[in-house]
């Protein structure tokens, strides 16, 4: 097994709203490994969950960064995804793109930034729809299968962090962050950065953790009916790396400053694991009169 090393950042605001983190309230804490429904039982280090008392944000405290990115992301793509991920299937991000289109400025030539592109799979759907489609991606192994595999150019994908690339201001109408941005270590920067590239007018997409998501809930009053202080969210040193939990308050708080708007959001209601199938009709129900479902999927507008 490959020891990973890291240094812990102290996080002193919220990095949504601004917030100063003295205000905020412990969770509970989270194994630097998968921790099952007995943490107690396993040997590990922890981090202590936080939540934002202002926006919502969940987060590491203090939040983790491994010396060398590739520690955890240079992950062979045969072992991250199942085979049949491989498959181009024509639908693949079809809506996520019909969403974008409808509310984007009407404009001929428009251009997408994928960010994490992975294997090129979202570039690919993108070009076929009429983007001049660019990437970036931090994996050298998937970086390498998006070229070989997916037939991506490697003009249009750059290797590397969103933190390491550079691209000239205003030069994309619609740039996607897919599910990345709760891997970015200080996502409201990434979003300044991002924003800069973006048209006037342009589209930001993401597709992130919610805060309130009900069934970590559940998991969270289960281990404490235990006598433990572990929490479920996050996954800040063990796969899939999840550093961040957010709300709509989370990104209505940013956006006041930054200048952005909520063009369009929902809750999407899937993720119904450790949960008996036979009641997953009533849960999925109630998640989604509630929006407490697993993922919250944005359309943020500039208004730069």
């Amino acid at each position: 097994m490959k020891i990973k090393t890291y240094t812990f950042e102290d996080i002193i605001q919220c990095e949504m709203c601004g917030d100063d983190t003295k205000n905020h309230r412990i969770l509970g804490q989270r194994m630097n490994r998968s921790q099952g429904l007995s943490p107690k039982k396993k040997k590990g280090i922890t981090v202590s969950i936080m939540e934002c008392n202002n926006c919502g944000l969940i987060y590491p405290q203090p939040l983790p960064i491994p010396s060398n990115i590739q520690d955890h992301y240079d992950t062979p793509a045969d072992n991250y995804w199942s085979s049949d991920y491989f498959q181009m299937s024509p639908d693949y991000f079809s809506s996520q793109i019909e969403i974008a289109k409808n509310i984007l400025p009407s404009s001929s030539n428009m251009t997408a930034l994928d960010i994490g592109a992975g294997i090129g799979k979202c570039m690919y759907a993108l070009q076929n729809s009429g983007f001049d489609a660019h990437g970036i991606e931090p994996s050298k192994s998937f970086y390498d299968q998006a070229i070989s595999k997916v037939g991506i150019s490697p003009e249009k994908l750059k290797l590397g962090t969103i933190e390491e690339i550079e691209f000239p201001d205003n030069s994309f109408d619609f740039i996607t962050y897919g599910a990345v941005f709760e891997h970015i270590y200080h996502p409201r920067i990434s979003l300044e950065k991002v924003q800069r590239w973006l048209k006037p007018g342009g589209i930001i997409h993401l597709e992130v953790p919610s805060a309130n998501y009900l069934i970590s809930k559940f998991i969270n009053i289960f281990f404490k009916l235990r006598g433990t202080n572990y929490v479920t969210n996050l996954s800040p040193m063990h796969s899939p790396f999840h550093l961040y939990e957010f709300s709509i308050k989370s990104f209505e708080a940013a956006g006041k400053t930054m200048n952005f708007e909520i063009a369009q959001y929902q809750y999407d209601v899937w993720g119904l694991l450790h949960v008996p199938r036979i009641i997953h009709p009533l849960l999925k129900w109630y998640m989604g009169k509630t929006d407490t479902g697993m993922q919250l999927t944005l359309f943020l507008r500039n208004k730069i």
